[in-house]
């Protein structure tokens, strides 16, 4: 059977302390107001996909004798749907699924000099520092005062762990949840494992197919904030109709939504 579990849980269930308290004010103002608000983070808090759009134009130009760019762009992708279940999201597996793509595009005849530059995309795409993005700390420290915040987010381990660091962000956050994948199943399972009644809780995120669908499933409040590029392997379609889904165009607006949500609950 295939396991998808969470890898990592930075700040565990926090019980009797903050968590608890700021549960215990919200449900004394309404047995199911928001009181939890859960984010996720590449594309949602600071930028992402622009730095790996911009390194596949790089690997296409190192592959330009080669092969067309639409062509290997459909290779790659093929690629790195194959390799998910292998090496995860994140730069690591963008960065073997470029090496592997390299090597079936030239028949293996590919130059120790190209993989090498391919390599260094991958590195330097590890290395580069976080951009936050517009609205995104603002609404972080306005929620912060009122709400149980959680980042849920996939991805690699280390960088991601990485990234929280950098954006200045991580001390804001009661909880975070590095995982695998995510789905409805994988949402229940952090809403019950800390104590979260499903419906008090709202997961705000740039991916229909990760991030707001599945919290909805799960029982959840998903808010949509899309973002200027998105993966095809995220795209899904909107829940427009569903009466816990919301749409909003930043996280400038996040705060303002929360507190209608939470007045005509």
């Amino acid at each position: 059977m295939k396991l998808e579990r969470r890898h990592l849980c930075l700040y565990p269930s926090l019980g009797g302390s903050v968590a608890q308290y700021k549960r215990k004010l919200a449900l004394e103002k309404g047995a199911l107001l928001l009181n939890t608000i859960c984010f996720d983070a590449d594309d949602t808090l600071w930028q992402n996909e622009r730095f790996f759009k911009l390194n596949q134009d790089r690997f296409a130009q190192l592959l330009s004798d080669v092969a067309e760019p639409a062509h290997l762009a459909e290779n790659l992708l093929a690629a790195e749907r194959r390799n998910i279940e292998h090496y995860g999201y994140g730069v690591k597996g963008f960065t073997l699924s470029m090496i592997e793509t390299a090597l079936q595009m030239t028949d293996n005849r590919v130059s120790g000099q190209i993989i090498a530059e391919i390599i260094a995309i991958g590195r330097e795409m590890h290395n580069h520092p976080v951009e936050l993005l517009p609205g995104a700390k603002d609404a972080i420290q306005t929620l912060s005062s009122d709400f149980q915040l959680l980042l849920i987010t996939k991805g690699d381990l280390f960088h991601q762990e990485r990234k929280l660091a950098q954006s200045g962000l991580g001390e804001l956050f009661d909880g975070v949840e590095i995982v695998s994948e995510k789905h409805a199943e994988l949402y229940r399972d952090i809403f019950s494992g800390r104590g979260i009644i499903p419906a008090t809780a709202a997961m705000v995120g740039n991916s229909l197919k990760s991030d707001v669908n599945p919290a909805i499933e799960a029982g959840g409040w998903g808010v949509y904030v899309p973002s200027d590029l998105t993966w095809e392997l995220e795209v899904a379609d909107a829940p427009s109709r569903h009466p816990r889904y919301r749409k909003i165009r930043s996280l400038a607006a996040l705060p303002k939504l929360v507190e209608t949500i939470c007045r005509n609950i």
